[in-house]
């Protein structure tokens, strides 16, 4: 636990994508557990969740990793790497949500077999569509993730160099899901020296009114 929390501005303002993790300082599993929950606070659709995350701790992973992800130094010293997943299938009915809005009475039966099919044959009716679907809402999850960690006092870099049929290969993850990014989580190395941070585009840059 941190000993101070920062508000929402402050936290924005200084995470940071760290590149340079202390291989010394390890990062607990209850630490770990408190990030993950409460970084799945994150929005998706329908509240589908339609992720899962690989928590890679061992050196040996890291270093199969690490070898598939161009051969990226902080893959091995963050003690802690987490692969971000998204399911393509999230929204079709054996997600137990669909159960639940019943039960919460937030929606009917009826209402749920309407989404479900609107969904599968309107909405990501394509491989194109519902990998989209697994890739924006669990990106959703992994901004998340990084906002937590930095209130908890822990850093973060997210990283999408890597080679996704080999990552696959060393985990076995099924085709219907994908790698949608890797996230190293650690703590910042004190005898190296960040970049300075680059320029973000502002309101008038990216904002067009109609």
């Amino acid at each position: 636990m941190v000993e101070k929390k920062l508000d929402f501005k402050e936290l924005a303002e200084t995470r940071r994508s760290v590149n340079f993790f202390d291989p010394t300082k390890p990062l607990s599993d209850e630490l770990l557990k408190d990030i993950i929950d409460l970084a799945v606070l994150a929005p998706s659709a329908f509240n589908a969740q339609p992720w899962q995350v690989l928590a890679v701790k061992s050196k040996e992973k890291r270093q199969e990793v690490h070898d598939k992800a161009c051969n990226q130094p902080k893959v091995l010293d963050a003690p802690v790497l987490l692969a971000i997943l998204g399911d393509t299938t999230g929204f079709k009915r054996p997600n137990p949500i669909w159960d639940e809005k019943v039960r919460l009475g937030n929606a009917s039966a009826a209402d749920v077999e309407n989404i479900v099919n609107f969904s599968e044959n309107v909405l990501f009716p394509t491989e194109l569509r519902q990998v989209a679907f697994a890739a924006s809402n669990s990106s959703l999850l992994a901004m998340s993730i990084m906002y937590a960690a930095k209130y908890y006092g822990v850093e973060a870099h997210p990283m999408i160099g890597f080679d996704e049929s080999k990552i696959k290969e060393i985990f076995n993850i099924p085709d219907h899901v994908i790698v949608t990014m890797l996230i190293c989580l650690g703590y910042f190395d004190e005898t190296k020296t960040l970049r300075p941070r680059e320029t973000r585009f502002t309101y008038e840059k990216i904002v067009k009114s109609f």
